[in-house]
């Protein structure tokens, strides 16, 4: 019995004695600044789809329709013998009325084309400047959020999946380029964060905020070594006003420091907001959730 309490004291010792190695992200793993109940959203049915729920025949009676009016055509062609009469020989002599003919055949087969080229979906929009494109460009782009530089229709089809948290894009906000966006700068900052470019940071968060995150970065010495491995971006939270406009971002992946030899899970929320009464403002971080 003496030796097992000497056994388990050792052990006790041991493992105080050792430190926990843990990855330094950015922030250093802890919360500050604001924060708000966050939820995932929705993307509600469209109209459309909606309608054809309740009228199921709806898509097939157009369909029918199109079909209807092309299949009258060449059926009026084939039953006035144009056809027969084409490949018979009848036209040798051709007459105006043949080449009138001949002109509403092909224009037929004009629209028909226009037609089947008209119904083929159009390529996506190139990625703009809302949030920028790659690590490697200016952080201006990603910060600033000129609302005309994208179309309204963006914002709509999505609600928050919790009735308590808002989800109201403000007007022109383009989600799904500013999430690429963000997970670009995800990994900027912290590379910021492990070389210590305090001054890189500041451009990104509230003044407020900076003093709490220079304080917690002098609790580190000298650089990290925290490695970004692959992270995604979602918007758990949207709202404005007149004055401001609020995003969350809730951010999931997988990070590890190679000389720790250390892998943990990237689940940080970021709160960022926006002053709409500037021009070309900055989003900025207000506050981190860990």
């Amino acid at each position: 019995m003496k030796r097992f309490f000497t056994i388990f004291a050792l052990i006790l010792t041991v493992s105080f004695m050792t430190p926990h190695a843990e990855a330094k992200k950015f922030g250093g793993g802890k919360s500050f600044g604001k924060s708000f109940k966050t939820a995932p959203v929705k993307q509600q049915p469209k109209q459309t789809d909606t309608l054809k729920q309740q009228n199921p025949t709806a898509n097939q009676a157009g369909k029918s329709s199109k079909k209807g009016l092309m299949g009258g055509l060449l059926g009026g062609l084939l039953a006035g013998g144009l056809l027969a009469a084409f490949f018979g020989g009848a036209f040798e002599g051709i007459q105006f009325m043949d080449i009138l003919i001949f002109g509403l055949i092909a224009f037929v087969i004009f629209k028909l084309f226009k037609t089947m080229r008209g119904a083929k979906g159009t390529p996506m929009g190139h990625r703009d400047a809302y949030a920028g494109n790659s690590p490697h460009q200016s952080q201006q782009q990603y910060r600033q959020a000129a609302p005309e530089m994208n179309t309204a229709s963006a914002q709509q089809g999505y609600a928050s999946t919790d009735s308590d948290v808002p989800f109201n894009l403000p007007p022109g906000f383009n989600m799904n380029a500013f999430l690429n966006g963000a997970r670009d700068h995800y990994r900027v900052i912290q590379g910021a964060w492990n070389h210590n470019e305090l001054e890189k940071i500041r451009e990104y968060v509230s003044p407020a905020l900076m003093a709490d995150l220079a304080a917690e970065r002098a609790k580190l010495d000298g650089e990290q070594h925290t490695e970004v491995m692959y992270v995604d971006a979602e918007l758990v939270r949207a709202d404005y006003d007149a004055s401001t406009a609020q995003l969350s971002i809730k951010f999931s992946g997988r990070y590890k420091d190679r000389n720790e030899g250390v892998e943990e899970d990237i689940t940080d929320i970021w709160h960022l907001e926006r002053d709409l009464r500037a021009p070309n403002a900055p989003w900025l971080i207000v506050g981190i959730q860990a």
